[in-house]
């Protein structure tokens, strides 16, 4: 997913938003505060009253799910190279966080001589399950898995082996499940399908196909989750999704005017850079 950075426009989002409550999801982590996909990130989420945390996974060489979202690490890290090629032990090298402009002295990449862990590690996906399962209320986790890879299935595979050590791979309701699974491959949405038939699942989309506009979604898929700029270009999207009985989340809901479109629409589910901020806007 892409971002659209936003103001600090602090009024009420759109006409009767006191009338519905939309899961708010924490992009990355409050990716905006604190460097995405880092502990810290996910902590000030939580600590924002964020409903839902969102990340991404890739696997490393040896097998290990990790939370990065470019297939490259020069983004967000000091390092070089891409995520596939390094082991577990060898991205723990890298600092993931003085990049960000929420750490003191980043300007220049290079690794803090006192680094914090917690927002310049890498994180695994085991770490992020442990903090959803173990944190003071009930939270959500919505897990992108990325593609292209190297590794094809073996993504799904390994994310539904590791829910599984944590028994959240069979929820006894899909509607309230803690975990939801999404990729812009309809494949990959539909591997997971098979492989944990009540996990729910969204299919990402960057814009509405003209085979999908009618609101009717594949099978295998119970959660449309369009781009903001989609729904912009095609409001009445979410309306036939709904008229199907099924969800849309949009993705990623930064700015105060698309804060207000999605309010209007009523989606069901806030991706966002800034869970804080927008759930100000809703008055919580």
């Amino acid at each position: 997913m892409t971002r659209r950075r936003g103001s600090s426009d602090p009024r009420p989002a759109g006409t009767g938003a006191a009338e519905y409550r939309p899961l708010v999801v924490a992009h990355r982590g409050a990716s905006e505060d604190v460097a995405e996909h880092t502990l810290g990130a996910y902590r000030r989420a939580i600590d924002d009253g964020a409903d839902a945390l969102e990340c991404d996974v890739r696997l490393t060489r040896d097998g290990h799910l990790v939370c990065v979202h470019d297939r490259r690490v020069e983004r967000t890290s000091n390092g070089r190279g891409v995520v596939s090629e390094f082991a577990l032990d060898e991205l723990s090298t890298l600092d993931f966080g003085s990049w960000h402009p929420g750490l003191p002295d980043s300007a220049d990449r290079l690794v803090d001589p006192d680094p914090d862990p917690e927002r310049q590690s890498v994180l695994t996906f085991a770490e992020l399950l442990a903090l959803v399962v173990d944190a003071p209320r009930p939270l959500r986790l919505l897990v992108e898995t990325k593609h292209p890879t190297r590794y094809a299935g073996l993504v799904e595979r390994a994310l539904v082996t590791e829910l599984r050590r944590f028994g959240l791979h069979d929820p006894p309701d899909p509607d309230t499940a803690p975990v939801t699974v999404m990729s812009f491959s309809l494949l990959a949405v539909r591997r997971v399908a098979e492989l944990a038939p009540r996990l729910p699942t969204v299919l990402l989309l960057n814009g509405i196909p003209v085979w999908l506009r009618t609101g009717t979604l594949p099978a295998g898929v119970r959660i449309a989750g369009p781009g903001v700029a989609a729904v912009t270009d095609q409001p009445h999207f979410v309306e036939r999704v709904h008229d199907t009985g099924r969800k849309v989340y949009v993705w990623t809901v930064n700015d105060p005017a698309d804060l207000d479109l999605v309010t209007s629409l009523r989606v069901d589910g806030i991706i966002t850079d800034r869970p804080g901020y927008v759930l100000r806007r809703f008055g919580r």
